[in-house]
């Protein structure tokens, strides 16, 4: 980030900083329980200082973090609760405003225009923070949106031939069941309208920004461009691909970011930390240093598109879900990048929990009408240097597992410790 660019940055974080701690229950106790003083806040420096807040904290002291009056929340929302009960969360007038700008810009990254039409195929029920992003940002570009919602193939099919829209919003494993009814419906997907899909849930690149088993096996099936997003309820913000598919752009007038070592030391360009993030301009739940659990990479380097400012790289995994498994440091996201590479398995489900002397005990869930057992055992065993435990489950229930009834997205990893 260039001198200039870091300056304006700073003086937005000072003013988040002042708003949070003149208005958040929760931060005025930080500042009390730490003896800091405000005005003692004066550079990177000393922000670094600030302890971290965590997901745990969010969960515990919910309505603390609350910063405006009950009469302003205008939308309440929950996270997923990938790591466990879901939390709530409220935002104002002003609040849905910053949600549209962030979605607006990150659909220009993706190049649509106020010409295109797009298909949202994800929920803007169920108290879901994303499905009401992508309608008001691209309200606000001037793109016209079609709102199927989840699930239902036929429904999409039938809005895509019907309103022609270029881009769709999907999670990856969707496009794939949308390209499994369309085979068995004898739909000729690869001459419909769509040219590109807005990626979300689930990663579709590697560290190095290749696409992974599952990015090749939509590409392979269905020719269009996949670009990926990654973002959070928490950060109130997306981190968009540009058409170089080289990390997610981080829009640092919206949110400043940390990728910090398990001591809370900065690592380096290209090393794996867990990303702390402080939300600038957010009026209703302000959040600063907030720990997402989420391990990744970054690039401060200039991108191709010639845009400037940092970048971030995948999600390998999250802090809680790393797994020691016979000496072996392993991710969740890891495991399903080797197990999506075997074709010959189409469904799985992977679970961790303790053995009866409290170490890590994986096993991947398989269907019982697999046959080809020794062939993916030889494969775990060379992908991942250890031998998980395989299980077997019939199809429905596996189905099921993936995806639960209330589930937002794909559930493949259950942690059980």
């Amino acid at each position: 980030m260039q001198e200039s660019d870091q300056k304006t940055q700073w003086q937005k974080i000072q003013q988040q900083l002042s708003y949070t701690f003149r208005t958040s229950k929760f931060y005025q106790n930080v500042l009390q329980q730490n003896s800091i003083q405000v005005d003692s806040i004066t550079s990177y420096v000393e922000f670094s200082k600030l302890p971290i807040t965590t997901k745990e904290q969010l969960q515990q002291y919910n309505e603390d973090f609350i910063s405006i009056p009950q009469e302003d929340i205008i939308d309440h929302v929950t996270t997923s609760g990938t790591l466990g009960e879901p939390v709530s969360f409220y935002l104002n007038e002003h609040d849905l405003d910053r949600l549209a700008e962030n979605e607006s810009r990150s659909f220009k990254l993706a190049g649509i225009t106020n010409h295109d039409k797009v298909l949202i195929t994800t929920t803007l029920d169920r108290r879901f923070m994303a499905g009401m992003a992508y309608f008001l940002g691209l309200r606000k570009l001037g793109a016209g949106a079609i709102r199927t919602g989840g699930g239902l193939p036929g429904l999409q099919w039938e809005s895509i031939f019907r309103f022609k829209p270029k881009y769709i919003i999907a999670v990856p494993s969707f496009l794939l069941k949308l390209i499994q009814y369309a085979e068995e419906n004898h739909i000729d997907y690869r001459n419909s309208s769509i040219q590109s899909a807005i990626c979300i849930g689930e990663p579709l690149r590697t560290s190095n920004f290749e696409l992974n088993s599952l990015g090749h096996k939509i590409s392979s099936l269905w020719d269009i461009e996949l670009f990926s997003t990654y973002a959070s309820t928490e950060m109130a913000t997306a981190f968009t691909e540009c058409n170089q598919h080289q990390g997610n752009h981080v829009q640092e007038d919206l949110i400043y970011t940390e990728i910090l070592d398990q001591d809370g030391n900065h690592v380096a360009d290209g090393e794996i930390g867990e990303l702390v993030v402080t939300p600038l301009n957010v009026q209703s739940m302000p959040l600063i240093r907030f720990a997402t659990g989420d391990m990744l990479t970054y690039t401060d380097t200039l991108c191709e598109c010639g845009r400037k400012g940092r970048r971030l790289g995948p999600v390998i995994g999250r802090k809680q879900q790393k797994i020691k498994l016979k000496g072996t440091s392993l991710y969740p996201q890891h495991i399903i990048e080797i197990l999506n590479r075997f074709n010959e398995l189409q469904n799985f489900i992977i679970e961790v929990s303790l053995d009866e002397i409290g170490g890590d005990q994986l096993k991947i869930l398989i269907p019982e009408s697999f046959r080809e057992i020794e062939s993916l055992k030889e494969h775990l065993k060379a992908f991942l240097n250890v031998l998980p435990e395989i299980g077997f489950k019939d199809s429905k229930t596996l189905q099921q597992l993936k995806f639960p009834v209330n589930s937002r997205k794909p559930k493949i990893f259950y942690d059980l410790r």
